[in-house]
């Protein structure tokens, strides 16, 4: 890694994996958004170790106007700016630097935008397709089954996919329906499995012990290729784009779309928003809160649709 050659980068990334307990997908973020403003600040031919310490606030500002001429997003230049913040900071706690050149600094507001989701109707469609292509003879049996209960676990627990595809075939609760997801920042949750997700999972398990010796096991990951590797979040968003084009839905969707999809149709039905939340692992209500525009704005446009003077 490059991040390995510049000793204080490097001891920063071990900082954030023992210390901060994140994420190894985290930590890669920020390894790569501090790379990528010393490529800005000393050139992309510049070689490690960098001079953090000198860095200045108009070093700082210069970096966050080369992301927006590329056309970086609000969000994006905000991630960027807390990866540096947070990494000066830990320079000054650290004593090797002065001060931290972003500390004055603000990014963009983020726009709000209100997550796209699928239609109850559309989900329906769309998780009985793997189904329909064994039946019609363009799947094998066990894809069929293993893309049934994948699609179903995100729809069914609104679990991000990172979430789902580390669940083990021990960690499910049959008898109960449930199971316990670890989210963002390492934290526990449990999830609710219903009725046709713990159906398709227990038919998936039943073939999988056909797949391989151990397959099966508990201590298996539920959701392995046909050669009996676990998959990955690009192995299932591409089966996802293939169900969605033989339902013609749009490409766009995406298996978060399907938490999106959860959460909004949970409120819909009534559901506690609280609950909604800890279902969804959110820290924050507000986060949860975004669902409910959702269904405002369904309610806004089912009004101009059908009363006289909308």
């Amino acid at each position: 890694m490059p991040e390995e050659k510049d000793p204080l980068l490097a001891a920063f990334s071990r900082h954030l994996l023992a210390e901060r307990n994140v994420s190894a997908n985290t930590e890669a973020a920020y390894a790569g958004d501090l790379l990528q403003f010393a490529a800005v600040n000393w050139g992309p031919g510049a070689k490690p170790p960098y001079d953090w310490a000198a860095v200045s606030g108009l070093d700082a500002r210069k970096y966050l106007a080369a992301l927006g001429k590329s056309g970086s997003g609000p969000k994006t230049l905000r991630r960027k700016l807390a990866s540096a913040r947070t990494f000066w900071r830990w320079l000054v706690r650290e004593g090797r630097a002065e001060s931290d050149p972003f500390s004055g600094l603000k990014g963009p507001r983020p726009a709000k935008s209100l997550p796209k989701t699928l239609s109850a109707q559309d989900v329906s469609r769309f998780l009985e397709r793997p189904s329909r292509d064994f039946e019609e003879g363009s799947a094998k049996e066990y894809e069929a089954l293993r893309d049934r209960a994948i699609f179903e676990f995100l729809y069914s627990t609104g679990c991000r996919i990172s979430e789902a595809l580390a669940v083990k075939w021990g960690e499910i609760d049959e008898s109960r329906g449930c199971v316990v997801v670890t989210g963002k920042g390492s934290k526990d949750r449990l999830v609710i499995l219903g009725g046709p997700a713990m159906e398709a999972l227990s038919r998936l398990r039943a073939r999988a012990s056909l797949l391989g010796p151990g397959c099966a096991g508990d201590q298996s990951p539920v959701f392995l290729t046909n050669r009996a590797k676990p998959v990955s979040r690009r192995f299932v968003e591409r089966r996802m784009k293939k169900y969605l084009a033989e339902v013609s839905l749009s490409s766009e969707f995406t298996p978060h779309k399907l938490r999106h999809s959860f959460a909004t149709h949970m409120l819909d039905a009534g559901a506690d928003l609280r609950s909604v939340q800890e279902m969804l692992g959110h820290s924050s209500l507000s986060t949860t809160q975004i669902y409910t525009h959702v269904s405002v704005e369904r309610l806004k446009d089912e009004y101009a649709k059908s009363h006289p003077r909308a």
